[in-house]
């Protein structure tokens, strides 16, 4: 099975494969799915179910248990089923100065199962797919992208494609959320029109544009709310605002299991956070542009002065801290893809980074991680350190 054709599968659902119905195991990235191998392995299926859903690479070659010969792994190489991101390539992409640049190997390479550049013996990259360090300089060649997975030419605008594509929408998951680099310049083609500048999004535009706002709108507050009163329907909105990222994130960007099958769902979730996730080095297209912002904000507005019907200052205030807390939002999640941050910001950072690369299900907090812990979708970083295969 070619490489590229296959996921990369959450930690956390590898680990829950581990019972005679379902069981896999690991060796480095690789994840190898053993159900139907268990009754036909010679020292019993229980001495597998023992180590499912973790690393079988040190015990596989233990001299004291037994050292396993070339034509195990040749069974395991037929039961190859996708790939995981280890605890030392997510920390090399914390490390790294430009995360966004992780991206799948290009078809070329296809049929290569194992991370093809080392940085003093150890791989830098994981993604959906396989990467690696060497691969950043490597952009994904539009032609044979298009020509190994029949999704979208990089080369043309991308929202036409989506619209006419007839994707059906696992296909289309599947493929939204393996990343691609464009070569052709700072961003690949969307419209292709005249709406193409209105698709990307500066990030110094966000706090240049948005700033002014909050300013403006807590000085407003200020006419009428004393110093205490102002400052605490200005922290509310801010508070306010981490549930609405949340929210926002998680049931309207990922509405991936209860997205309809159908063109029109599609292309909104494409526009709306999907090509996020296919591009994700794109800086132009990290930050919300301005017209869709004001697209959102108008009813949190109404919402603020709802709330707050008794006073249309407090209201306003509430709304300016709300802003305050999206241009933070924002910004953090710029800086998380596009920057190497102080050792503060690197736990939030990894953090993030695992949402993209392995586990984009889960992890939906940017700024804090505070209601992932709260609803249950807190990513696992207490993933164990996977021996690399040899």
């Amino acid at each position: 099975m070619p490489a590229l054709t296959l996921p990369t599968i959450p930690i956390a659902d590898v680990k829950a494969h581990n019972t005679e119905a379902s069981c896999y195991v690991t060796i480095g990235t690789k994840v190898y799915d053993v159900t139907s191998f268990l009754s036909d392995h010679p020292g019993g299926g229980d001495l597998i179910l023992e180590h499912g859903g973790q690393d079988v690479g040190d015990i596989m070659k233990d001299e004291a248990s037994h050292t396993h010969g070339e034509a195990a792994y040749e069974i395991l190489d037929e039961s190859l089923v996708g790939f995981v991101a280890d605890e030392e390539i997510i920390n090399g992409a914390v490390s790294s100065g430009k995360p966004g640049e992780i991206i799948p190997l290009p078809p070329s390479a296809e049929g290569k199962a194992e991370l093809q550049a080392q940085a003093n013996g150890k791989p830098l990259y994981a993604a959906t797919g396989i990467s690696s360090a060497e691969e950043l300089s490597n952009p994904t060649d539009p032609t044979a992208d298009y020509q190994a997975h029949k999704f979208l030419d990089l080369s043309k605008p991308l929202f036409l494609q989506v619209w006419f594509g007839g994707f059906e929408k696992d296909f289309y998951l599947e493929q939204v959320h393996r990343p691609r680099h464009y070569r052709g310049g700072p961003s690949a083609p969307l419209f292709g029109n005249i709406l193409e500048p209105l698709s990307k999004t500066a990030w110094w535009v966000v706090p240049s544009l948005w700033l002014p706002c909050v300013t403006y709108g807590t000085y407003l507050g200020a006419q009428q709310l004393n110093s205490t009163a102002l400052a605490g329907y200005w922290m509310f909105g801010l508070g306010f605002w981490t549930i609405i990222e949340y929210v926002l994130h998680r049931c309207l960007f990922h509405l991936d299991d209860h997205l309809p099958n159908n063109r029109v769902a599609i292309t909104a979730h494409f526009l709306l956070h999907g090509i996020h996730h296919y591009l994700p080095m794109d800086k132009y297209r990290l930050v919300m542009p301005p017209v869709m912002l004001i697209a959102l904000a108008i009813p949190f507005w109404k919402f603020a002065h709802t709330v707050f019907y008794f006073n249309w200052h407090a209201g306003t205030t509430a709304f300016a801290g709300g802003l305050f807390g999206y241009i933070c939002y924002d910004m953090t999640h710029y800086f998380l893809h596009h920057r190497k941050l102080p050792s503060f910001y690197q736990s939030l950072k990894k953090y993030h980074l695992k949402h993209h690369f392995a586990d984009y299900q889960n992890g939906f907090g940017v700024t804090s991680r505070f209601w992932d812990w709260v609803f249950g979708t807190e990513l696992d970083m207490g993933q164990p350190k996977i021996v690399k295969a040899t």
